[in-house]
């Protein structure tokens, strides 16, 4: 047995071996699921292992919840890889987790390329190191002609830097004299986003219990349905994955609107 207990097979999306989806489940009833992948460090210590274990692990959790969103047909999978904050973290840290984003882009780029999914990046070049920016493109280039699951790679994102990045760039039209102020509208801004075509969130998921969504994806996921799993990051996977999935089905969605319900006469007790 390999000493990493957290390495395993993952079963192609639609592998015979692969578990089945639930037949309540919907195919394609979510179109962007966003995850943030919190408590890899958490289960690693709860284990007496490092921190690092623990997002080594995580790539199995991604791989697994990748396959399961091919499978559930989800059209755009955001996944929160690094953010502009966690450059705070120790620098051990993040040069491991600069290096591990370097050769996970590698090791399952031509995987994903077989699943037919389509890697995309959002977020700053800035701080991100050259090598991981490289290993980004290239898989963006292998993957580019697919037409399956999108899966947005957000390395060195953050959703406050992304809104300031695009305002800077609205402001700079009004300065060339290409817009009028009174003709900024939420379009507008939109355009200006790292990847304007990207729908909106419809289901944003937060792992490890934690209830807060952390300065991700803050426009995009403005009417998102939330859920917070209880696992830890390396504990999730598909069947998790269709497990919220089947929650999001049960939602009523009003984007703020509402209807009127009356409940009947002697229904209520005062």
């Amino acid at each position: 047995m390999n000493e990493k207990s957290w390495v395993r097979e993952i079963p192609a999306p639609f592998a015979p071996e692969a578990p089945a989806l639930p037949a309540e489940l919907e195919v394609g009833a979510v179109g962007h699921v966003a995850i943030i992948m919190d408590g890899n460090g958490r289960w690693a210590n709860a284990r007496g292992l490092d921190r690092t274990s623990g997002h080594e692990a995580g790539e199995y959790a991604l791989m697994d919840t990748v396959a399961g969103a091919v499978a559930a047909g989800v059209r755009h999978l955001s996944v929160y890889a690094f953010s502009t904050e966690n450059w705070k973290r120790t620098p051990t840290e993040v040069r491991f987790l600069m290096g591990y984003s370097r050769r996970v882009l590698r090791a399952r780029r031509d995987e994903l390329n077989e699943w037919n999914v389509r890697v995309r990046w959002s977020g700053r070049e800035g701080r991100l190191w050259k090598s991981v920016l490289a290993e980004l493109r290239e898989a963006e280039r292998l993957t580019a002609e697919n037409t399956g699951t999108e899966l947005i790679m957000c390395l060195n994102y953050g959703g406050r830097a992304e809104l300031t990045d695009a305002t800077r760039a609205v402001a700079a039209r009004v300065a060339r004299g290409e817009l009028r102020p009174e003709h900024v509208t939420e379009k507008t801004l939109a355009r200006e986003l790292y990847l304007p075509d990207l729908p909106d969130v419809d289901l944003l998921i937060r792992t490890s219990g934690e209830q807060r969504t952390s300065n991700f994806l803050p426009w995009q996921a403005a009417y998102a349905e939330l859920v917070f799993a209880p696992e830890d990051w390396p504990d999730y996977g598909r069947m998790q994955l269709w497990r919220d999935l089947l929650a999001f089905q049960s939602r009523d969605r009003r984007f703020g609107g509402a209807v009127n319900r009356p409940a009947e006469r002697g229904s209520w007790v005062i």
